[in-house]
């Protein structure tokens, strides 16, 4: 590759065409308490809050690093081993992926002269500091830690081709070859525990998330409840699957603590089990605010009791007071066995109640009790389906393995539960099957049944996309107020070869 220079220059060092400040970080809690906290991030003066926020607590490296003082000498502890601790400046970051990209430019004899990867690294490197432009947040997490760093990790089950031979090869480490890749789309096939059915795919999607990618599916393989097994018996059905990953999501999560795992559920229009998961979300919701409700409602009504019962004693007969509270208690569905355990607790001498009250934040406790909040669901409806909608036609479901129609409802009465159920919780989202395919650039490849998370990417299963990001505002021109197309296309190829 022949790099031309539209921002550079060369000779001189890219990271001091820019100003430098510190910032601090902190990410709290709905209750104010502290989850992070990070001092003297170095950033380019330009760069907001947030930038900063987003780089130290998602993508900066937060152990294994050596430390380094003011002058750029590593610091070393009484023994003479290097302190080490987390990435605290974009340069650190910036160094360690351009440099790793430039590394192996080299190493593949990409470049057409060395003057060409130093181009390339200057380039890249600048339009990340001016935020011109960006690449996926794998590279941010993963790329360069083995180069800048000699981070090592046992193998994770990563593949890679061999340059020189072709060959596909299993990566000997986690962070010599790291997942580059934005997301995924990653097959299932109806079966437990072999390779590429349901138990396969949870490992599968775990070493996505792991590293910072996320992973969509279409699940419409799986057989519905109550398709018979080869062993005999009937299956539990898709749902019952569905709330498995989704619970393994929530806690394995994307590149962190800090970052929700990024999983896209999809499953096709036909299937019986699809009105369950068209409902999923939306009756989770309905959970949520239920368990707030109550758990407001019992406390109130509970306290009240004990407070009661320690004034003027827990015998309901002697105290018409507590009787009353008993009774409005049990008349808002206050269990009675609740109520029997608290008297109980003031007669052992307790003085105060532990009840605890649920609330309504996304993060909380009830939230985390319900299903169905790790993923981003979607139904695939084809050109039938909304013809059958349009003419007030019957739909069928079939099963999966084999292909029988199982029962009918009219179109409309299934389109209906698809809207009400994301008007109330924006969940699912709709794929047109049919205008999918009929776009589709490799259809001799195989059909397109999924998305990535966020739907930008549709592609074949099994297949994953490297993403990169221009900020387009950097390229208008001020006096005409257009875009400078001839620099931002120029930028394309060298943020695309990051990612």
């Amino acid at each position: 590759m022949k790099i031309s220079r539209l921002f550079t220059s060369a000779g001189e060092n890219v990271y001091d065409r820019f100003e430098y400040t510190t910032r601090t970080s902190v990410l709290r809690n709905p209750d104010g308490s502290k989850v992070f906290e990070m001092t003297d991030i170095e950033v380019p003066k330009q760069w907001s809050q947030v930038a900063a926020d987003i780089l130290a607590q998602k993508y900066f490296r937060k152990t294994g690093i050596p430390q380094r003082d003011e002058n750029g000498n590593v610091v070393t502890d009484s023994e003479g081993n290097p302190v080490t601790g987390s990435e605290h400046s974009i340069k650190e970051v910036v160094h360690r992926m351009a440099g790793c990209w430039k590394d192996w430019g080299e190493k593949n004899k990409y470049f057409d002269t060395p003057d060409d990867a130093e181009a390339f690294y200057d380039e890249v490197a600048f339009m990340i500091l001016k935020q011109m432009g960006a690449p996926n947040s794998p590279q941010w997490f993963n790329t360069g830690l083995n180069f800048a760093y000699g981070t090592t990790g046992p193998a994770q089950g990563h593949f890679y081709v061999d340059p020189k031979s072709g060959e596909v090869k299993e990566s000997e480490d986690a962070y010599g070859r790291p997942q580059a890749h934005a997301c995924f789309i990653q097959s299932v096939s109806d079966d437990l525990v072999n390779e590429g059915g349901i138990f396969d795919l949870a490992i599968r999607e775990a070493r996505v998330f792991k590293f910072g990618s996320g992973s969509g599916t279409n699940y419409s393989n799986l057989r519905a409840g109550g398709e018979k097994l080869s062993g005999g018996g009937s299956s539990s059905g898709l749902m019952s699957f569905l709330k498995i990953f989704d619970s393994a999501a929530g806690a394995i999560k994307s590149g962190g603590t800090t970052r929700r795992a990024a999983k896209m559920v999809i499953v096709d229009i036909d299937h019986p089990d699809v009105e369950k998961f068209i409902e999923w979300k939306a009756k989770e919701e309905d959970k949520v605010a239920s368990l707030v409700a109550g758990s407001r409602i019992c406390s109130s009504f509970l306290q009240a009791i004990v407070e009661e019962a320690l004034a003027n004693g827990v015998d309901r007969k002697a105290n018409p007071r507590l009787n009353r509270l008993i009774q409005n208690a049990l008349s808002r569905a206050v269990p009675m066995s609740y109520i029997i355990r608290v008297l109980a607790l003031v007669e052992q001498g307790y003085t105060s109640l532990d009840f605890e009250e649920y609330t309504s934040n996304y993060e909380s406790e009830a939230y985390h009790t319900v299903g169905g909040q790790n993923s981003n669901n979607t139904v695939r409806v084809t050109n039938e389906f909304m013809k059958a909608v349009e003419n007030d036609d019957l739909w069928s479901f079939h099963e999966r393995t084999t292909g029988k129609n199982v029962r009918s409802v009219k179109a409309r009465d299934l389109w209906e539960k698809i809207l009400l159920s994301a008007w109330k919780c924006a969940d699912p989202g709709l794929q047109f099957d049919t205008t999918i395919n009929e776009w589709h650039t490799c259809a001799r490849s195989g059909r397109i049944n999924a998305s990535n998370p966020c739907s930008e990417y549709m592609f074949l299963d099994d297949t994953a996309c490297n993403l990169a990001s221009l900020n387009l505002m950097h390229f208008i021109d001020e006096a005409s107020g257009r875009i400078k197309v001839r620099e931002a296309a120029a930028c394309i190829p060298s943020m695309d070869n990051c990612a």
